[in-house]
């Protein structure tokens, strides 16, 4: 079978997710993509650019995957010749009209912000088939589509939340967690490691988790910190402070070299106590898992679905003093904590050895046209 992957933003998890099943799947795929920044610009303007080149190859396709960054509505128009009988599957990685706008950007205040969703949903119409990373995705971005639609004016076509939701299939993110099997097991120091590994960026709410390591550390208890990510000239200020104040317990503090460096810590690491206001997924969180960190996470967003169901009682919290009682315990039993092997199994089924051929198989299950 051959396989048309289409995506605007090649950079970060979307190029990952690409490549990855480009390796890993038994068909051929090929990747017609674009370099993975000015996201919004990509959204707008990468359905123009793919369509020319879509057209000045010859490429002949059995099916067309596209990721939500893409107007599939223009890209279908401006190939029509060619793809109007091609069935086209829809990957949502993230949607524009749950995902939480930071503050300070500008196409909030001015009104702008709409559009990008407008995108998604005309996309998902414009789709045979519609796939989520996440059962918590599908049900946020179906529930909100309704009150989304009635800000417009009239013919909002309510009937079209049933029509999305009847089209539309849960395939998880695929990771590469096996390549983390080969990552170097760095010695770890007497104190529980604490692990922050995900972007530097509001939505991952590092205010919240910075405050708590405050609080930890005023309290005297014994931690060591590793913050992975990369700093840029806009990250929240608390990072600044955090290396400042927390300077005597951080043992690494930035961007890893390699995904093996990068392995290394995650396996230093004991306690991953995370504070996102947003995942539709949580790669980095699955990554950590997999490598032997004891999660402990908000009950709610797509972190449920990584727990076993007998222990989201033991690594879910309901609040900030929750999470603040659940590391504390975590922090003395830390020798406890070492001895349990099971984590990596919460999150085993998500390497690409097993969903490749999940993902496979649904591509060819189905005959979208007749759907």
């Amino acid at each position: 079978m051959k396989i048309l992957l289409l995506e605007p933003f090649m950079g970060g998890s979307h190029r990952q997710w690409a490549e990855d099943y480009q390796q890993q799947s038994k068909h051929a795929i090929t990747i017609l993509g674009l370099q993975g920044r000015h996201w919004k610009w990509r959204m707008y303007g990468g359905a123009v650019s793919l369509a020319r080149q879509f057209m000045a190859s010859d490429l002949m396709p059995d099916l067309i995957l596209a990721t939500d960054m893409l107007d599939l509505s223009t890209f279908l128009a401006l190939t029509r010749k060619r793809t109007h009988q091609i069935p086209v599957v829809l990957y949502f990685h993230e949607n524009q009209i749950t995902y939480p706008w930071s503050p300070t950007d500008a196409d909030v205040s001015l009104g702008r912000n709409n559009q990008y969703g407008f995108i998604n949903y005309t996309s998902a119409l414009a789709a045979d088939r519609i796939c989520f990373n996440s059962g918590f995705h599908r049900e946020a971005l179906l529930s909100a589509l309704p009150g989304f639609l009635k800000q417009f004016p009239d013919h909002r076509e309510p009937q079209n939340t049933e029509l999305l939701r009847e089209k539309s299939e849960i395939l998880p993110l695929g990771l590469n967690l096996n390549q983390f099997n080969l990552s170097p097991e760095g010695p770890k120091p007497k104190e529980a490691v604490l692990l922050w590994n995900h972007r530097w960026e509001y939505d991952k709410d590092p205010d919240l988790f910075f405050k708590v390591m405050f609080q930890l550390a005023d309290e005297g208890l014994a931690f060591k910190l590793v913050v992975l990510g990369r700093d840029y000239h806009k990250m929240p200020p608390v990072f600044a402070e955090a290396k400042d104040k927390l300077q005597d317990k951080i043992l690494h503090f930035g961007y890893a070299e390699s995904k093996q460096h990068y392995g290394k810590w995650l396996k230093i690491a004991d306690i991953l106590p995370v504070t996102n206001r947003q995942d539709f997924f949580g790669g980095s969180i699955v990554e950590a898992i997999y490598c032997g960190c004891y999660p402990i996470l908000p009950d709610r967003l797509a972190y449920p679905e990584h727990i076993p169901a007998a222990l989201r009682k033991e690594h879910l919290y309901q609040n900030t003093e929750e999470l603040v009682q659940k590391l504390r315990s975590a922090i003395h039993r830390i020798q406890e904590i070492r001895m349990d092997k099971s984590y990596p199994n919460f999150v085993g089924h998500y390497d690409w050895s097993i969903l490749a051929p999940q993902y496979d198989d649904f591509f060819e299950r189905y005959n979208f046209r007749d759907l």
